[in-house]
């Protein structure tokens, strides 16, 4: 009964004013799957087996019951730009062939947006002599909005968590992507990365080997159609990893110095931002630390949008985050010990009672 109670005060809670979220969503991971070990191994991999982009039932029931209108689409580059011709190189047209096709699926069909996600962790290797250049980094960007230049429900996101290398570097590899997007008459929204991880707790520290803080760099990107914002990522664990069934990171606290930041600085001229990854356990304590996270993000103007980690067709019954006991959030999924999987879960609790009632629906993406 206590339980009870507490879940009808979580949503009365979250029944406030959505006055500034305009994207609501979900991760859907599996097309950066099946590779593992040395470089190279599981390259280019089997659709269906290795890898796999979306479920399209799955993406009918977040849109038509769930109402959410944004799906973050993860790829992996060497897939999409294989190793042998680099990353300036040719596309493997197979790869993304089946790529275009999930998100022609979830943004011509079912009318929502999607959020192009090179899913890949950047380091700076600058010890490898084949490793991307910042100049390669133009040339693939330049490459793939072209592809999509005419999709306005598609959304650019430079990199996922970009971490232990220069704070500088990054800065760099942002603007020559934005600058490479702009170049194909892309108009759409764009959305940039820091260093460590990404994270919004890091935003003002140093990270790795004395990176800078992302806040010394980031404030410098320039967008000429002012429709860029930041890319952040937060986890409510003791090391902000989501690996973590316990949630001891509250949110509103630690992304108070990045919301300064966006406050503060200058950035793309609106300073606004999306949370495009959190999760959380399956237990109440976490369900609090999710509604305060969320309720955050609704009381500060700065934050456009939010997308939980992670939904996708070849999780099966592994866990996306937080803990052995809560699986992931494809509908319908259960945890590896048969129970019902964080769609039924940390969604239902948690989640759902935060997606506003009204959503940016139409239109090219934007803040």
């Amino acid at each position: 009964m206590a339980f009870s109670v507490h879940l009808g005060s979580l949503i009365a809670l979250a029944t406030g004013a959505f006055a500034t979220i305009l994207y609501a969503g979900v991760n859907e991971s599996g097309g950066e799957f099946g590779v593992f070990g040395v470089k190279g191994q599981g390259l280019p991999g089997r659709f269906g087996v290795d890898y796999e982009f979306i479920n399209k039932s799955a993406i009918d029931i977040f849109v038509d019951q769930e109402h959410v209108n944004i799906f973050r689409v993860t790829f992996l580059m060497e897939r999409m730009a294989p190793i042998e011709t680099g990353l300036s190189g040719p596309f493997n047209e197979t790869y993304f062939g089946f790529y275009e096709d999930a998100v022609n699926y979830i943004t011509l069909t079912k009318g929502a947006y999607a959020l192009i996600d090179p899913h890949n962790y950047v380091i700076g290797n600058t010890s490898d002599p084949t490793a991307a250049t910042t100049a390669d980094f133009a040339i693939f960007w330049k490459n793939l909005a072209s592809r999509f230049v005419n999709n306005e429900k598609v959304i650019f996101g430079i990199n996922n968590e970009p971490h232990d290398m220069p704070t500088q570097l990054i800065l760099l590899n942002d603007q020559a992507a934005i600058n490479s997007i702009r170049s194909t008459g892309a108009r759409q929204l764009i959305l940039a990365p820091g260093n460590g991880f990404t994270g919004g707790h890091s935003w003002n520290q140093t990270t790795g080997e004395d990176d800078a803080p992302s806040s010394e760099f980031l404030g410098f990107i320039r967008d000429p159609l002012h429709n860029t914002a930041i890319d952040v990522h937060e986890y409510l664990d003791i090391d902000f990893s989501g690996g973590h069934n316990v949630c001891s990171q509250p949110g509103p606290s630690n992304l108070a110095g990045f919301t300064s930041f966006l406050k503060q600085n200058n950035l793309k001229y609106d300073n606004m931002a999306v949370l495009s990854e959190f999760g959380a356990g399956n237990n109440e304590n976490c369900f609090e630390f999710v509604n305060d996270l969320l309720n955050y993000l609704e009381d500060n103007d700065e934050y456009i949008g939010w997308l939980a980690w992670a939904a996708g067709p070849i999780w099966g019954t592994a866990d996306a985050c937080c803990g052995p006991d809560t699986g992931n959030l494809e509908p319908g999924s259960l945890t590896s010990n048969g129970t019902a999987g964080a769609f039924d879960t940390v969604w239902k609790h948690a989640i759902r009672p935060h997606i506003p009632e009204t959503l940016k629906k139409a239109g090219i993406s934007s803040l």
